[in-house]
């Protein structure tokens, strides 16, 4: 959570408690560009609507990850990056014919939700997730995973049987994980957790590899989105850029070896406009989806100004439309974060 601001940070501080209180509701959204289902007739999280459901993605038995394996994830529109940082497509390196990253996830095994998700540092009990999902418009969740800058590392309630309690209410889950921080991140708490400058592909890929193995604890298998969290940092530094992309790069990389979805959240005007800025130059391994902070702008996944309008499309981008907000439904009140959604959710196994 952070000021109001297109530049806000992301879950920094837990949510406030959960007590009695009036209910609320985050308004109408802009229609997603492109149906998640031909034929639905339903905006995407209208109060009282249920939004289209996607079947699971087939399992794969798990093996140990090779070019050629079944298990690795391919996204045809966003593929790796080198590991040679002089390679074309590697920041700073010149770059390949420049990807819009377009195509449905789906074809690829990703789950689709549509709709609104609240995201909140604490993950709040089973209590209030049967509650909110009876009562409110949301219907996914925003959880914190892992990482060494998460804020709310000692979670109270988030557990593996937490996640499948509230699967079975009919939540979707989207998995955030806080990793090292840009070099020149503008949030002074996340300087103590900032990436190497010497070997950040390597440092990403690791920590990559952790947030798997984060996922895998919570029941979140192949095919899932990890969504990595990178607050907002200067990537006009050139030299500061090109490491924090090359450390994303690292991450995604790692990310897809095991199967999963390499999804990426960060402030519009900072490293989204970063991954806009390395996608029209031609650079390789960015994000199957992206998930921006801009608020107080009216909500849309499609009319994001630092995006062009046909790149992370169809089904690959969420809008965090506001932030540190508190909400009220069936009487528990939880102090969040909302988002529009169209883009891929964790598979729960």
């Amino acid at each position: 959570m952070a000021p109001s601001s297109p530049s806000a940070s992301h879950g920094t501080t837990p949510g406030s408690p959960e007590v009695p209180g009036r209910s609320a509701d985050p308004g109408s959204p802009t229609v997603p560009g492109t149906p998640a289902t031909p034929g639905s007739p339903q905006d995407p999280g209208t109060p009282g609507s249920r939004n289209p459901q996607v079947p699971e993605a087939s399992q794969a038995p798990e093996t140990s990850p090779s070019p050629e394996s079944p298990q690795e994830l391919r996204d045809p529109a966003a593929p790796d990056a080198p590991a040679d940082p002089r390679a074309p497509g590697a920041a700073g390196a010149p770059g390949d014919t420049p990807s819009l990253i377009r195509g449905d996830p789906r074809n690829f095994g990703a789950q689709i939700f549509r709709g609104y998700a609240f995201d909140t540092c604490q993950a709040p009990s089973a209590t209030t997730m049967r509650a909110w999902k009876r009562a409110s418009p949301y219907g996914a969740v925003g959880v914190y995973i892992g990482g060494r800058g998460r804020a709310c590392p000692n979670q109270t309630h988030l557990s593996p049987s937490w996640v499948k309690a509230t699967h079975g209410m009919g939540w979707k889950f989207l998995p955030l994980y806080v990793s090292s921080q840009s070099p020149c991140v503008g949030a002074s708490h996340k300087r103590k957790v900032v990436m190497s400058t010497s070997a950040p592909y390597q440092q990403g890929r690791r920590e990559g590899l952790d947030a798997v193995r984060q996922a895998k604890r919570y029941g979140m298998v192949r095919r899932s989105a990890i969504y990595l969290d990178m607050e907002a940092y200067n990537y006009r530094n050139t030299r500061c850029g090109a490491t924090t992309l090359r450390f994303i790069q690292g991450w995604n990389s790692a990310v897809r070896a095991r199967g999963y979805v390499a999804g990426f959240y960060s402030s519009a005007d900072s490293g989204i406009a970063h991954m806009e800025k390395a996608r029209a130059s031609g650079a390789r391994g960015l994000p199957t989806a992206l998930w921006f902070a801009r608020w107080k702008v009216p909500k849309s996944v499609d009319n994001e100004r630092n995006l062009n309008r046909r790149a992370w499309q169809p089904h690959r981008r969420i809008h965090q439309f506001t932030g540190n907000v508190n909400r009220t439904y069936g009487g528990r009140s939880v102090n969040i974060d909302q988002n529009l959604v169209d883009a891929p959710v964790a598979v729960i196994g």
